[in-house]
């Protein structure tokens, strides 16, 4: 059992947990993310590892309640525990001084993006952040990507906070200034990352994505995170989450992220329905 130490609500429908997880606090690193179930016949989902304190032995995670588990989490609160959790998985994030770096968060990806930004901060790198969401109610952590990075730009498609524009707006005003970019990480909806991924591509600039969204069991022995990467299947759990995005065929993602909406639309209601919704 898992004790909530702190809830959040970040921002609209996104809620921050501070979990009493020792063993995977000593363990984790930026990149990584956790499995878990609310109860013994509860489903299992992966959350990324947002945040860790090894000497607190407390983990961060940050989510989005949109379907029946995430909403199901989200009415837990302080002092409430969670059945199982089970990490840190997948491959950590690849940190080195490289030079100049970009880190771009779109929505719940400013969570799993800030890790690396700290990490690739903290070895030397000289990094440029871009954080954006749909609109103000949906931003969050400014001030923490702030302290980790030389400069952050935030943007909002409808204006309503900072600059308006999407995230590969600033991208390539950036790319354009400063040739010597060497590493581009983003983390946010597919089809965000799809379009960072073309704008860097103009530019020769490397770039990561985390592809932990498609994730089902997390140990991958179910398969259901199949992703192609360079011509050849990949599981997202074991082999990522972090891929280069110039190989990843996001248009089959994006098809694979569509292939339970109707089952997760029945979930969903038949768990209003018993709430008496």
């Amino acid at each position: 059992m898992f004790k909530i130490l702190k809830k959040q609500e970040l921002s609209e429908n996104i809620t921050l947990f501070e979990i009493d997880a020792k063993d995977i606090a000593k363990k984790a690193e930026p990149g990584n993310f956790i499995v878990l179930k609310i109860h013994e016949e509860g489903e299992r989902i992966p959350l990324t590892i947002a945040d860790f304190d090894r000497e607190r032995g407390t983990l961060t995670t940050v989510f989005q309640k949109v379907g029946k588990t995430t909403h199901h989490l989200g009415t837990l609160n302080e002092g409430d525990y969670i059945s199982d959790v089970i990490g840190p998985l997948g491959i950590n994030s690849h940190i080195e001084n490289f030079g100049k770096v970009v880190c771009v968060g779109g929505g719940v990806g400013i969570a799993p993006v800030y890790p690396i930004t700290r990490a690739l901060k903290q070895a030397g790198n000289h990094v440029f952040s871009i954080i954006g969401a749909r609109t103000k109610s949906l931003l969050f952590w400014e001030d923490k990507m702030r302290e980790v990075s030389d400069e952050l730009i935030v943007t909002t498609d409808d204006g309503s906070y900072g600059r308006k524009a999407v995230v590969t707006i600033p991208l390539e005003e950036l790319l354009k200034e400063h040739s010597d970019i060497k590493l581009v990480i983003a983390i946010g909806p597919a089809i965000m990352m799809k379009f960072v991924c073309k704008t860097t591509e103009k530019y020769n600039v490397k770039t990561m994505v985390s592809l932990n969204s498609i994730m089902i069991d997390g140990t991958g022995m179910c398969g259901g995170c199949r992703v192609e990467v360079g011509g050849e299947t990949k599981f997202c759990c074991v082999d990522g989450p972090d891929f280069d995005g110039h190989k990843v065929d996001f248009d089959l993602l994006m098809e694979r992220q569509r292939m339970y909406l109707e089952e997760e639309r029945t979930a969903f209601e038949r768990y209003k329905a018993a709430l008496g919704g």
